[in-house]
């Protein structure tokens, strides 16, 4: 331990870990947008095509020299976009297959130069260092224009934020807002150039993709805000790079691979067990839903042969086909909810009122189904038993006041009115439209309150305004104002015009 502690205090040390955790936080950031805008191959292809900017800049400058490298690169970068998005608009030759010809071709004429350039006596360029970078190896000005790329990448990318943030999400927004979609796609092309750039000499240019992605994509599994996902990803890439150049130092391997090894295992564990999203979280939430929809089957049955006067453990298992196992870990867990009696086979009165919205909403949907989707009756009974499940009361009003408020289903069987409303609320009524007083209110609190204001069972009554405080009727020649919230619980019987 004594050891790696006085390696990582050498001056070469502190230069390779402020390196790689200042590429790990360009990279990681502006990584987000890349992966968002479905790009990675973009990326990918830009981070080879720069390579012949560093054989022009070589040749220009006549030797080493860091500016050169970073003013070729990023030339060669843009010019790497602008010949793959004037390929995909002016030919008819597909998006991916134009990336592909450019990337390759550029590259390959990087690599010959660089070949060339090396058979030159006293010249030192070596392939292998752009390729996969070398961190260990970086000087000063290396850092230095590290350094300044980092703080121009994170400038602009918290400058141009609502920028890239419609132009990702909603381009043709942006477009009618005045926002230049291609302009800030080449911005962004050119901030991609310069992470490239930086990162040439601490993972090459072939695994900074893999800094462009993996991180990314870890963040975008651990969060849908945009804001935390780009400080999560600029974390993790920095995790990445810290954890890499460790394990390279520690196992004597090459650091650019590592760190790549390092992002690519933290998005493992993310894909794994991240919240919501991770691929164990989502088995829970499955396992948990077909439990879900397994106890209120058992429920919905429960209900029908209780109605019938037959609910038994035979008759359920027969309607359920379960095992007799899985029977009676069901029935353990609707006791478990309050839903039937702990001593016998009976539903309670919560039970009771949760299986009669499920048999409404199975009932509705397929009403729904017949008179909307225009489905015959045959064919929507197996459809409506899997979206009873997950049919919301909210959703449920507005399917029953899109139906007009149906009584029965394609069947002819009764449709179970919401528990605590009224079959047909006096709100719902159209102006004008010739109604009664029900016999059956919701609570005595409503049919007490009707007779204070002289409005008895099977009153004539016809709705003349409604606004959001009261609702003004007419029956029998008299006016009655009713507060709205009133309105909304009297049960009224609609009558034939």
């Amino acid at each position: 331990m004594a050891e790696y502690i006085e390696i990582f205090q050498s001056e070469w040390a502190i230069r390779a870990l402020i390196a790689s955790i200042l590429v790990g936080l360009i990279c990681g950031v502006i990584g987000c947008f890349i992966v968002l805008r479905n790009m990675a191959l973009i990326g990918d292809a830009l981070s080879h095509a720069i390579l012949p900017g560093v054989v022009f800049a070589y040749v220009i400058v006549g030797g080493y020299s860091v500016l050169g490298f970073f003013v070729g690169s990023a030339i060669a970068g843009l010019l790497a976009a602008i010949m793959m998005t004037w390929i995909q608009q002016n030919s008819t030759t597909k998006d991916d297959a134009a990336i592909g010809i450019v990337f390759t071709a550029l590259f390959s004429i990087g690599v010959m130069g660089i070949s060339w350039i090396s058979r030159n006596q006293g010249v030192h360029l070596d392939l292998k260092d752009f390729l996969f970078g070398n961190v260990l190896g970086v000087s000063d000005e290396d850092l230095i224009l590290t350094s300044v790329i980092a703080g121009y990448v994170l400038l602009s990318i918290a400058t141009f934020y609502r920028y890239l943030f419609i132009s990702t999400f909603q381009p043709v927004i942006a477009q009618t807002m005045g926002i230049s979609v291609k302009t800030i796609h080449y911005f962004l092309m050119l901030l991609l150039s310069f992470a490239v750039v930086a990162s040439l000499r601490t993972v090459g240019v072939i695994l900074v993709v893999a800094m462009l992605i993996t991180p990314a994509s870890t963040a975008l599994l651990l969060s849908n805000r945009l804001r935390v996902v780009l400080i999560l990803s600029g974390l993790l890439g920095v995790l990445s790079a810290i954890l890499g150049l460790v394990l390279s130092v520690v196992f004597n391997t090459t650091p650019g691979p590592a760190m790549a090894v390092v992002a690519a295992l933290l998005y493992l564990l993310a894909l794994l067990f991240s919240p919501g999203k991770g691929l164990i979280s989502r088995n829970i939430q499955k396992y948990r839903l077909n439990r879900k929809i397994m106890i209120e089957d058992t429920l919905k049955q429960a209900f029908r042969l209780q109605q019938s006067g037959n609910l038994k453990l035979i008759s359920l298992r027969e309607n359920l086909s379960y095992s007799g196992r899985k029977l009676n870990h069901m029935i353990k867990q609707l006791r478990a909810k309050g839903w039937m009696l702990k001593d016998r086979l009976t539903l309670t009165e919560d039970g009771s009122d949760e299986a009669r919205r499920l048999v409404r909403a199975h009932r509705l949907w397929e009403t729904y189904q017949v008179e909307k989707l225009g489905l015959s009756a045959e064919h929507i009974h197996d459809e409506a038993e899997k979206y009873e499940h997950f049919l919301t009361e909210e959703i449920l009003d507005e399917v029953d006041q899109e139906l007009g408020y149906p009584t029965k289903d394609p069947h002819g069987s009764p449709i179970p009115r919401r528990i605590g409303m009224p079959s047909f609320s006096l709100l719902n009524l159209e102006f004008k439209q010739p109604a009664k007083i029900a016999d059956d209110q919701i609570s005595e609190n409503v049919a007490s309150h009707l007779w204070k204001l002289g409005l008895l069972p099977d009153s004539p009554l016809s709705v003349l305004s409604v606004d959001n405080l009261e609702v003004v009727i007419e029956s029998n020649g008299k006016q009655y104002k009713l507060p709205v919230q009133l309105a909304r619980m009297v049960n009224v019987e609609r009558q034939r015009l």
